[in-house]
């Protein structure tokens, strides 16, 4: 047997694929594996990960890696994914702030208008003044409720702000009703004399007055110019289940516009877009710039630090100064980014607009010439750079049933689609760009605000539920689903991601269907649109109509609704398209590393 393997590295999995070289000259294929990628794609980290995969797919067949004549290995570029913002405005509130959250127990209903008072200073009050008294946690529920109720009947309290998670137990405790907004974080800083708004909307509904501009106007008796500065405040509140809003007359309200700033397009043709332009800009300035030799971006602005940081990232990496990097291409697309609000007093964020970006970054020095050198020296067998990542998708993907050439083949990874488009002449047409899943996971943590990148790519990869009751949950394409047993109680009420096995709650509190929209709007953002980007590249005279079949391979093609969106999309341009099926048996994974393999064939 003369073992030959082929290595596909990828942004977040490598892949192998084992071939024997039989007598007659033909390969019979006989194993492979999947191992998470180590390191950056495309610097030396990722020998672990070689290493694991190439030992996992020996295993298979009860050989040592030394067994294996030649490791073809993939020419990898680095791919990284940001975020830069675009045009966040902060809302600025000098002296006190707002508070608008959706605390999980607020109390009450209604609004109400009064001083500002802390709870120990009750004693204090005077008669016949209207307050809205804070409570710090150090009291206690039953504490609070005594001091109210004693004072109920000498002072005129008109509302309470709790820092506990308490404003359902002080609210049945009291003689009277109230408004009561719970869950205040920071408590400490409220400015206690000044007048302040607050309001708690029925169940099911949303504040009303002070989520409007002219509403809050109308309790605190605001001018026309102070109606005018507290909109970012009103624009905030939209949507909360409860809202507190503090006057300061000597307090100013602002909003500032961060410089969100340029990116500079080095290529054929110099170009030069401000970031706040958005996405559909960017790309058009992209491909207004010709064959790209690098991007930079303005110095001391959001968008230069971010493509700074990648750079000086992917030199670190790489161990290359960092002159010798260079970013090739770049996918930007629009998103909404949650901005913490300066002087909030409950961990406030308000949602702005963002642009993502994916960036492919090269070094001068092809980092899979080291990374082969290394892997040879620890596995003491023979290592060789073998071709271009979209060429040997393409050989790869000829393997599965109903292909034929003509044929393009759109390999959707972690980080980079890459598109071929193979002629009956053997002619290849290849292009590697940036973005994928990665950045999809990216939006998508954003977007949401999730705490977990684990979150997200789960997001990104499983269907989701309600659950409902203990027997029946709400799928998120409206059906319902029965169960005889009863669901695990922890879930009730909950979304839950319909993984294989098992159900895994969401613990963030978010309606399914944002988390359906954001999920699905991410993805055609960035793999329907890079796609179509993609196979314009490679099609004869750029026309998609000139295409008449599309292979899916790579591990986005795994989406359980990526591919039906292409389809969909591509359908417009009478192209046949569809997953892959690799060696008839592998499905849309081991595109690369198959066609690895068969390019010793091609070879020999």
């Amino acid at each position: 047997m003369k073992l030959i393997a082929g290595v596909d590295i990828g942004n977040s999995t490598t892949e192998v694929c084992i071939g024997d070289m039989q007598a007659d000259g033909s390969i019979r294929f006989v194993s492979g594996a999947s191992r998470m990628t180590t390191g950056t794609k495309g610097t030396p980290a990722n020998v672990g990960g070689i290493c694991a995969a190439l030992e996992e797919a020996m295993d298979k067949v009860q050989r040592p890696v030394s067994d294996i004549h030649l490791v073809c290995l993939n020419e990898a570029a680095p791919v990284i994914g940001d975020t830069a913002m675009e045009t966040i405005t902060e809302t600025i509130i000098t002296e006190s702030s707002m508070i608008g959250h959706n605390p999980s127990t607020p109390a009450g209903a209604g609004q109400a208008v009064g001083e500002l008072i802390f709870l120990e200073h009750l004693g204090e009050g005077i008669k016949g003044q209207p307050y809205i008294v804070a409570a710090a946690a150090a009291h206690t529920y039953e504490e609070i409720a005594g001091q109210l109720n004693a004072h109920h009947g000498r002072l005129d309290i008109r509302g309470l702000i709790l820092q506990a998670d308490e404003a359902v137990l002080v609210e049945n405790r009291l003689v009277f009703e109230i408004p009561i907004v719970d869950e205040v974080r920071h408590i400490r800083n409220i400015p206690e004399g000044k007048q302040a708004a607050i309001e708690v909307a029925l169940p099911g509904q949303t504040v009303r007055m002070l989520s409007n501009p002219y509403g809050i106007a109308t309790l605190l008796k605001l001018t026309p110019q102070e109606t005018r500065s507290v909109t970012p405040i009103a624009k905030n509140l939209i949507g909360k289940r409860s809202a507190v809003v503090i006057k300061t007359p000597h307090g100013n309200i602002r909003e500032n516009i961060l410089p969100a700033g340029e990116i500079y397009l080095h290529g054929d043709r110099e170009a030069m877009v401000n970031i706040d332009a958005g996405a559909d800009k960017i790309m058009a300035a992209l491909e207004g710039a010709g064959l790209i030799r690098d991007i930079s971006g303005q110095a001391d602005t959001n968008v230069g630090n971010m493509l700074s940081r990648i750079k000086t990232g992917m030199a670190e990496v790489s161990e290359e100064a960092l002159d010798a990097v260079r970013i090739t291409d770049i996918l930007a697309v629009d998103t909404m980014a949650p901005v913490q609000i300066s002087g909030s007093l409950a961990g406030e964020t308000c949602m702005e607009k963002a642009v993502g970006i994916a960036a492919m970054v090269k070094t001068k020095q092809l980092p899979m010439e080291r990374i082969a050198r290394r892997l040879q020296r620890e596995l003491m067998v023979n290592v060789k750079v073998a071709g271009v990542e979209a060429v040997m998708a393409s050989l790869g993907a000829l393997t599965t049933p109903g292909t034929q050439l003509p044929v393009a083949v759109l390999d959707m990874g972690g980080g980079s689609t890459d598109a071929a488009l193979i002629e009956c002449d053997g002619t290849v047409r290849t292009t590697h760009q940036a973005g994928a899943g990665e950045l999809v996971t990216l939006l998508i943590q954003t977007e949401l605000g999730l705490k977990s990148r684990i979150s997200a790519e789960q997001i990104k990869k499983y269907p989701m539920a309600k659950v409902e009751s203990l027997f029946h949950m709400r799928l998120e394409n409206g059906q319902m689903q029965f169960f005889q047993e009863s669901i695990d109680p922890r879930y009730f009420g909950h979304v839950v991601l319909l993984t294989p096995g098992e159900l895994l709650k969401i613990e963030e509190d978010i309606p399914m269907e944002k988390i359906y929209n954001v999920r699905r709007d991410a993805k055609r953002k960035v793999f329907v649109r890079n796609a179509l980007r993609a196979l314009r590249e490679v099609a004869p005279d750029h026309e998609l109509k000139a295409i008449s079949n599309v292979v899916l391979v790579g591990g986005s093609a795994e989406d359980f609704e990526v591919p039906e969106m292409l389809m969909e999309e591509l359908s417009e341009y009478r192209i046949v398209c569809g997953r892959g099926n690799i060696r008839s048996s592998e499905g849309p994974r081991n595109a690369v590393a198959t066609g690895l393999v068969l390019s010793y064939l091609g070879g020999k």
